[in-house]
């Protein structure tokens, strides 16, 4: 699979081609209808499928701090395209200039000039261009000027509500693994590389691989039980996903995992790391012994969740 990284890197090789627009965040189950709708299209048309997404999204350059919090990073969403047989994506950098861009002008210089679409499969809640003044009747009428079709996809529900991005991110703050795989077709897990820590985790008898999360939020906060995949091997471990308010109560989230008899060297190496049950709330503690202490117990509760053994 091809990225395109921004309409400058666009070449006539990139014309004509199905495409379709969104956050993709997820790639749940309503955006794989979506995605295997313009694979079936794409084929029928003999074109290639091109998905077109922004980053940063748009909610995130407006308002970091507020956004909804992610629940993949883009290279994440990226490899969840690929296996599904996406042929491209163009990921466009959100700017002040795309932020003041009209939506008439968004259509020409994405879908007519920059990619030369000829199917284009949109949400159909989709708003796009300065002031959100783009819609799917206003994508239509231009479809007509300028020689693309353009079809909404319906709403798809599951257990008789929408599923969203929104829905999924409640589900995972209420610790409801079960709805979040039933929406996401797969059990909730995040992925990345394991970074050089603090290794406070040593001291407190608790070696943790820290994965960067590639995000400034994470859409749940806690210690949890968790299977880890690395190296084509599923362990299992206890994991933290928060700010460490006992040690330094940083902004930024931060995914911590102490591997269950584990003691390999796995700096710079990628693991993915599923949620199984949630243990306990983040905590700030008085004192780094209490904090010791509470971590032995949850190691505890993650063994006997896990059925790991002693």
């Amino acid at each position: 699979m091809e990225l395109i990284r921004g309409l400058h890197n666009l070449r006539p090789k990139h014309q004509g081609c199905v495409t379709t627009i969104g956050a993709f965040d997820g790639v749940h189950h309503g955006h794989q209808a979506v995605l295997q709708q313009l694979i079936a299209k794409g084929r029928e048309l003999d074109l290639p499928t091109t998905v077109v997404v922004f980053e940063p999204l748009p909610r995130e350059y407006f308002a970091p701090l507020q956004a909804p919090a992610r629940l993949m990073s883009f290279r994440e969403k990226f490899q969840a395209f690929k296996a599904l047989g996406i042929d491209r994506v163009l990921r466009i950098r959100f700017t002040a200039s795309f932020k003041e861009m009209g939506a008439k002008e968004f259509i020409h210089k994405v879908f007519v000039e920059g990619l030369g679409a000829r199917y284009i499969i949109v949400g159909d809640d989709l708003r796009f261009g300065r002031n959100r003044d783009g819609d799917f009747d206003l994508l239509k009428s231009q479809g007509c000027v300028h020689g693309f079709d353009v079809v909404a996809t319906s709403t798809l529900k599951i257990k008789d509500d929408r599923v969203s991005s929104t829905r999924i991110r409640m589900a995972l703050e209420q610790s409801d693994f079960e709805l979040a795989e039933i929406l996401l077709g797969q059990p909730y897990s995040i992925a990345g590389r394991v970074i050089m820590g603090q290794q406070l985790g040593r001291q407190l008898d608790a070696p943790t691989a820290n994965i960067d999360l590639c995000r400034l939020r994470a859409p749940m906060s806690g210690v949890y039980a968790v299977e880890v995949e690395i190296d084509q091997q599923t362990l299992f471990g206890v994991a933290n996903v928060g700010s460490r308010p006992t040690v330094d109560d940083s902004l930024k989230a931060i995914l911590e995992v102490h591997i269950l008899d584990f003691d390999k060297d796995i700096y710079g190496k990628k693991i993915k790391v599923i949620f199984r049950k949630k243990i306990r709330d983040e905590k700030k503690f008085d004192a780094v012994d209490q904090l010791k202490q509470q971590i032995h117990k949850d190691i505890k509760i993650g063994r006997q969740y896990l059925s790991a053994p002693v």
